[in-house]
């Protein structure tokens, strides 16, 4: 009786293991995909204030777009759109706007059939040029 007990007990371990495992991966690479979004969006931030920095202090557009694209090093600086507004014409005391966006491709196929597959990451800071 006692043997039987244990050979039932082994089965149901395996049966439950087999039950919660996809459930365990699925959250497991959820917050992998979490993250990357994460490190993405804080990058893309990190680039627009950079940018805008630069912009404030009476850089030229393509100063500009050179340190945004240093200060986006994890990111391939080729997929980076920025755009700097207004373009030209900057004066003392007006705003200025750099926005950052970058297209980011989703590695979990369950989150890219959720999510829009690239995930655009934007992030758009405006300061006031000195």
């Amino acid at each position: 009786m006692l043997l039987r007990c244990k050979r039932e007990q082994k089965g149901q371990a395996l049966v439950e293991s087999a039950l919660v495992l996809p459930i365990i991966l699925l959250l497991l690479l959820g917050m992998v995909e979490l993250a990357r979004i994460s490190n993405a969006y804080l990058v893309v931030i990190h680039a627009a204030r950079h940018g805008a920095r630069h912009a404030a202090v009476g850089a030229t557009n393509a100063e500009i777009v050179g340190s945004v694209n240093q200060a986006s090093l994890p990111l391939n600086p080729r997929k980076l759109r920025i755009s700097i507004l207004p373009e030209q014409g900057r004066q003392v005391g007006s705003d200025v706007r750099v926005i950052v966006s970058y297209p980011l491709q989703l590695i979990t196929p369950l989150a890219g059939s959720l999510l829009d597959n690239p995930m655009i990451v934007r992030g758009e800071i405006t300061m006031r040029v000195e």
